[in-house]
């Protein structure tokens, strides 16, 4: 279906002579009466599209340019246009300037013409739809990548926290703070590239969510804390004095904003200055990140947005991925917002000004009592299912120090096992496991009816993921590695 070509003929005639002679060597095609047909068909897959002038002239060519200007970034369709005597109509120059990937054929066109249009287009189509396939693998091996990097990154976080618990020494401490940013930093690098193979698939979609200025400040503080702490910044808060209501993407903005402030860590010496203020305007929020870093020549200002895209230096080497403001001006942008950058000069420092239309009023403080009512929990029966045994122990290990009843299963199989014998309040469950996968164990223990609460502890993580996990019955969605507090207060909640 994919390499049929669509006739869309003026006269239902001439439609069957063009079949009749694509037919002749061996291309599939498909003759549509009517522009409503065309476009269903076009919907469905198609190699190329063979039009008559005439159907697209005047506003008849709104509804196929609407349909090529929404191609996906693989997808180029070439167009075959039979003009009339004369390629130089005002039709003809329209069909180029707004169709695109346009050949124009000018009427009577000799059958060998046809045929050899026809075959050109197709092998053109063919090299998009490799573009396409490729694009496909390297969004299934990014996300594949992302679980294997997740999953060992769990146990790891475990294994700190059970390290500090059981020796509170100053210098465990501090081995054990170098361990954990370096699992944050490396999570981030994961959370990115998916981010980045997302937006270039159109396959970003915000979550428009009520939050707060201030909860977003304080999360973002929060994951750049281990950039600007290894380099011993001063860092400054500015924010209002009257905290804000945002309708917006919470995560999105907190990746943003805490973007700018890993970036200006990265490129700002030792010891340096770094000030983030927050300002509303009506209904925008600006946020400002300034430093006393490295600084900006004029021409980078506009190329460090790129995806890649890195401020070199002659006394630095080049780190980290390059994407991190690429991804905040994404975000920007779906608000509705923008990001720009100035400096005055190499030496002088940075400042970059993200502001976002999303206020929506004054945030109401909240009711006390929602954090009393998540004090309880201790005593509860867990079941931990992971087939990573190293995750698995750890984190029975670390619930088990929060006082809370717990057991393991290394497969799904084993976990409906100990459902029935452990009688939990909540089962962690991974997903990826052999014999049977947590999807289909989370079937079956609702199918059963138990009143058990089930939460994913996963590294796969896309959109997708987190909607399988909703269908099969998971209660909350968490990819990993989680902090452990997170964990925590889902358990009590």
């Amino acid at each position: 279906m994919e390499r049929r070509i669509l006739i869309y003929p003026s006269v239902a005639q001439d439609g069957l002579l063009a079949s009749k002679v694509l037919s002749s060597v061996g291309i599939e095609n498909l003759v549509c009466s009517g522009s409503e047909a065309v476009l269903a068909a076009l919907a469905e897959g198609a190699g190329a599209l063979l039009v008559v002038e005439e159907m697209i002239s005047g506003a008849a060519i709104q509804p196929l340019k609407r349909f090529v200007d929404a191609q996906a970034g693989w997808s180029d369709l070439p167009i075959l246009v039979l003009t009339k005597r004369g390629a130089d109509s005002v039709e003809a120059q329209r069909a180029v300037e707004h169709l695109g990937n346009v050949t124009l054929l000018e009427r009577p066109v000799r059958t060998i013409a046809l045929i050899s249009a026809a075959h050109s287009a197709l092998r053109a189509r063919d090299r998009q739809y490799h573009v396409r396939l490729a694009d496909q693998r390297k969004d299934e091996f990014l996300a594949t990548l992302a679980h294997e990097l997740r999953n060992p990154l769990a146990p790891i976080r475990t294994s700190i926290s059970i390290i500090r618990r059981l020796e509170p020494s100053a210098q465990v401490a501090k081995l054990t703070d170098i361990v954990d940013r370096q699992v944050v930093h490396l999570t981030r690098l994961v959370d990115d590239l998916l981010d980045v193979a997302r937006i270039t698939t159109g396959k970003v979609a915000l979550n428009a969510t009520r939050t707060t200025l201030s909860a977003v400040i304080t999360h973002a503080l929060e994951i750049a804390a281990s950039s600007v702490q290894e380099k011993h910044h001063q860092l400054d808060v500015v924010q209002p004095t009257q905290d804000y209501a945002l309708e917006a993407d919470h995560a999105r903005i907190v990746q943003s904003v805490a973007n700018l402030l890993v970036n200006a860590a990265k490129y700002t010496p030792p010891h340096g200055h770094i000030a983030l203020a927050a300002s509303v305007d009506a209904n925008v929020v600006t946020f400002r990140v300034r430093d006393d870093g490295r600084g900006l020549e004029p021409a980078s200002l506009t190329r460090i947005f790129e995806l890649f895209a890195q401020a070199k230096s002659a006394n630095e080497p080049l780190s980290g991925l390059g994407i991190g403001l690429n991804l905040a001006r994404k975000f920007a942008e779906l608000h509705g917002g923008s990001i720009t950058a100035t400096s005055e000069g190499l030496g002088r420092g940075s400042e970059f000004v993200l502001t976002l239309p999303v206020v929506v009023g004054v945030a109401q403080p909240d009711s006390a009592g929602g954090a009393a009512a998540r004090e309880g929990g201790a005593g509860r029966r867990v079941l931990v299912v992971d087939d990573n045994r190293d995750a698995a122990d750890t984190l029975e290990a670390f619930l088990t120090m929060e006082g809370f009843r717990v057991a393991v299963a290394y497969d799904g199989a084993a976990a409906l096992e100990k459902v029935e014998s452990h009688e939990p309040d909540v089962v962690l469950m991974d997903i990826g496991m052999p014999r049977m996968d947590g999807y289909e164990a989370a079937r079956m223990v609702r199918a059963a009816g138990r009143p058990v609460r089930l939460i994913a502890l996963t590294g796969w993580g896309q959109a997708l993921d987190k909607m399988k996990a909703q269908q099969a019955g998971f209660d909350h969605h968490l990819v990993k590695p989680v902090d452990l507090a997170t964990i925590i207060d889902v358990l009590r909640a």
